[in-house]
């Protein structure tokens, strides 16, 4: 009888690695079958306390039919856990944009949850030209304007780093708080979720997301937001997708007015019964969602990374 908590069958995805300032990022890179139709590139950006695992769902519907990279950042999953690296914002996003680049994707689909949001759009907007969509998960990418108390105590000096990197309590209350219906996270799901973190050392990471949630605009990463938040509209040119899961108490439907604020024109889809980890909790909707997004939106109307190329050529 199989074991209930082994997680591994749910990720069978080969592992890529790549070298970034002397430190190996793990990714995974699902190519398309030789006879796929219209292949597209999707670039699957996690959040904390996640991993690449987050995206298994998504990774074996489209396995075959699309290019699939789903990285793990710095300190994430299975990469490196560099001693000192600074863990800011910006040094995920430059890891990310580094990582298109080496890779040269192009034409992609940005898919991004939690600070994935943030990251996968700060490396957007660095190159532009690369992206054709973005699609987003209860996520944000502004300066926050409010820090929920389950966030504040895990910030607390000593007693949060003991809490949230030593006793791993971030991730094993998310079981409970990043979902509507705990139900819906099996043995398996936690058991792959936690394999990702199984370490003081391991869980740096995700002290340190938490700690860089900037509460003043003395903090570095409150510059960085606030720029990413400027130049957003910069990408309202492209088709744009909000999935959000209503219950959500850190990335609340307040961070979803903000986006439609900010971006009118996207395509909006509430579930009011999920949480914050709403692909968890309604896949194979989602799934759909983004099939359909992708199909009203084709590339050769939506992008226009090969025309800018051809013009730079020209000069």
């Amino acid at each position: 009888m199989p074991d209930p908590r082994d997680w591994r069958s749910l990720f069978s995805f080969a592992s890529s690695e790549m070298e970034i300032n002397g430190h190996r990022l793990h990714y995974v890179d699902e190519r398309p079958r030789a006879d796929a139709a219209a292949p597209e590139t999707l670039l699957f950006v996690h959040g904390n306390p996640t991993w690449s695992f987050h995206w298994r769902e998504p990774l074996r519907a489209w396995r075959g039919k699309h290019r699939l990279v789903a990285p793990d950042h710095l300190g994430c999953g299975m990469s490196d856990r560099p001693t000192g690296w600074p863990y800011r914002l910006q040094d995920h996003i430059d890891n990310l944009a580094r990582l298109v680049e080496r890779l040269d994707l192009r034409q992609v689909t940005l898919v991004a949850q939690d600070w994935g949001g943030a990251i996968g759009l700060g490396a957007a907007l660095a190159s532009p030209d690369r992206y054709a969509r973005v699609v987003l998960l209860n996520t944000g990418a502004f300066r926050p304007w409010y820090i929920p108390w389950r966030i504040r105590v895990c910030r607390t000096p000593l007693l949060g780093r003991l809490v949230v990197q030593g006793m791993n309590l971030f991730l094993r209350a998310a079981f409970h708080m990043a979902v509507a219906d705990r139900r819906s996270l099996s043995p398996s799901v936690r058991a792959g979720y936690l394999a990702g973190y199984g370490s003081w050392k391991r869980r740096e990471a995700i002290y340190r997301f938490v700690e860089d949630i900037p509460a003043s605009p003395a903090h570095p990463t409150y510059q960085t937001l606030a720029r990413i938040e400027s130049e957003l509209p910069s990408l309202g040119d492209r088709p744009w997708q909000l999935i959000w899961g209503m219950r959500d108490w850190c990335f609340t439907p307040a961070c979803l007015d903000k986006f439609r604020e900010l971006i009118p024109q996207a395509r909006v889809h509430r579930f009011g019964d999920a949480g914050h980890w709403v692909l968890e909790e309604v896949p194979e909707q989602i799934i759909k969602l983004v099939e359909d997004f992708l199909a009203d939106t084709p590339l050769n109307e939506t992008s226009r990374l090969d025309r800018v190329s051809a013009t730079r050529n020209v000069r």
